[in-house]
């Protein structure tokens, strides 16, 4: 791979991954592509408050102690961000659908989902909103079993402090958990556990998180 190229590693509904090399690191650039549908000055402004917005959730989360992809370059005329690349990471998706399969009661993904906990506690205490937390959003370092929980993809994400907000973000995660992983009958209540020590207003967050489960389970008896 020379310096300048760029491999598509994947792509998504409003930005492409890249895998490149950035001053003789390997890295990530996210890119966010134009919409044709828009107008050109609101595309380009769209764009660039995204990727601002973006930008800003990752940087206060590493201030805050999130785990997060250390930040190279923030491209505004391009929307490009460039990002760290952990050699040897694994998706906490495939770690959890590899090892669930053969027991779902492995030690290893309840030690998983406390750090699980433990991070998204942290990330709420410093107000960010992911708006995407699932288990496709957060990656394992080499060692894997001993690795803290890398969040990514903060492209939904945003400065919130309400407890209702953290709820929802809460709730996306549980349902990603019972849709993605049926077999870890309580791997969002040990994660749900661990956060509710480390949150800051956990009392206030766990009763929206019942408001927004009971909002939730309408909608599927009406829809």
């Amino acid at each position: 791979m020379t310096s300048t190229e760029m491999v598509v590693v994947k792509q998504g509904a409003e930005a492409k991954i890249y895998r490149t090399k950035f001053l003789g690191r390997q890295a990530i650039v996210k890119e966010r592509f134009s919409k044709t549908y828009r107008h050109p000055t609101l595309d380009f402004m769209l764009c660039k408050e995204r990727t601002t917005t973006e930008a800003r959730s990752i940087m206060r989360c590493r201030a805050a102690g999130v785990p997060t992809p250390a930040l190279y370059l923030v491209d505004m005329t391009t929307h490009r961000i460039y990002m760290q690349y952990f050699e040897g990471s694994v998706m906490v998706r495939e770690y959890i659908t590899d090892r669930e399969s053969a027991n779902p009661d492995d030690v290893r993904l309840h030690d998983l989902a406390k750090k699980i906990g433990r991070t998204v506690g942290r990330l709420h205490n410093a107000d960010i909103i992911h708006g995407d937390l699932t288990t496709s959003n957060m990656l394992l370092k080499p060692p894997h079993e001993t690795s803290e929980v890398v969040l990514i993809d903060f492209g939904l994400s945003y400065m919130e402090a309400s407890a209702e907000d953290k709820a929802v973000d809460l709730y996306v995660l549980e349902r990603a958990y019972s849709s993605t992983h049926p077999r870890l009958q309580n791997g969002f209540e040990i994660v749900l556990g661990e956060y509710l020590t480390v949150c800051k207003n956990a009392a206030e967050v766990a009763k929206k998180l019942e408001e927004v489960r009971l909002r939730g389970r309408k909608r599927t008896m009406v829809g």
